[in-house]
């Protein structure tokens, strides 16, 4: 009597086991690619500190004494502008290259779903962009001889916050890659709108709080430069933040389920 052939046992999903093993997966994935192409990861790394060295000492140069008095608001803004990049463009960039290797298709047939696929590499990208934002505060204080307030409890909280907003700007940039494929000098034009944005005058014009990355930056300053901890803020400030990070990640994920439906509609996914 011949047996019956084995049936493929269904992949359990839910549940926090399976979360985990997939956020493993794509960290794994992510320092792969960051041991594999080191001359890559160091340039991209080198390129941040040399980019920051030429405004501190541009700034020595030109500014003298006058400079000196904005250093520590500097390095604060350019460690958030850091982890801003990776995350921002980690999305962006990781949706371009699936499609470049031919693997969208399959992320799409992965039995977590698509969006909890992309979902997982977010949360990926924002662990790392706070690594790459510590490497470069570290080699900032080293070269500049400045001294931050780094309280974790402080730090870590307000950097995630200020960094979804700009994620929610990811998550719309990468549905719109789905589509429109070649974007990267638009993701380039961000950029320079997210420095515009960290160095945003929230005191002045206190509307321009509802902007990504304004609050967060403002908060974040303050909390590195003065000292003043997590529940010092008011909750006018803290409830500020949470509704923006909240509000520009919604957005943003609403914008990248349309685009990606849409991808699916008119066939482009695997085009490239």
């Amino acid at each position: 009597m011949s047996e019956s052939p084995r049936t493929a046992e269904p992949v359990v999903t839910s549940g926090v086991r399976p979360w985990l093993r997939l956020l493993v997966a794509i960290a794994r994935k992510q320092f792969t690619l960051l041991v594999r192409y080191p001359i890559n990861t160091i340039s991209q790394l080198f390129g941040l500190y040399v980019f920051f060295a030429l405004i501190f000492f541009g700034g020595q140069a030109v500014g003298g004494a006058a400079f000196g008095e904005s250093l520590a608001a500097i390095i604060v803004g350019f460690f958030l502008f850091t982890m801003t990049i990776v995350a921002y463009s980690g999305l962006a960039w990781d949706v371009t290259r699936e499609a470049q290797w031919g693997t969208l298709e399959q992320l799409f047939m992965s039995p977590f779903g698509f969006g909890r696929v992309m979902a997982a590499k977010a949360a990926v990208n924002v662990c790392f962009s706070l690594l790459w934002g510590a490497v470069i505060l570290l080699s900032m204080l080293v070269t500049t001889g400045q001294s931050l307030s780094v309280d974790l409890l402080t730090v870590v909280p307000l950097g995630v916050l200020t960094i979804a907003s700009a994620l929610g700007v990811g998550f719309a940039f990468a549905g719109l890659a789905l589509v429109y494929k070649r974007i990267e000098n638009l993701f380039q034009l961000i950029q320079f709108a997210f420095v515009a944005l960290i160095a945003a005058p929230v005191d002045a014009v206190p509307a321009l709080r509802l902007l990504p990355l304004a609050q967060g930056s403002a908060l974040l300053r303050e909390a590195m430069t003065q000292g003043t901890q997590l529940w010092q803020f008011s909750l006018l400030d803290l409830a500020v933040l949470t509704l923006t990070a909240a509000a520009y990640l919604a957005v943003g994920t609403y914008v990248f389920g349309r685009a990606s439906r849409r991808a699916r509609r008119l066939g482009v996914l695997g085009q490239y």
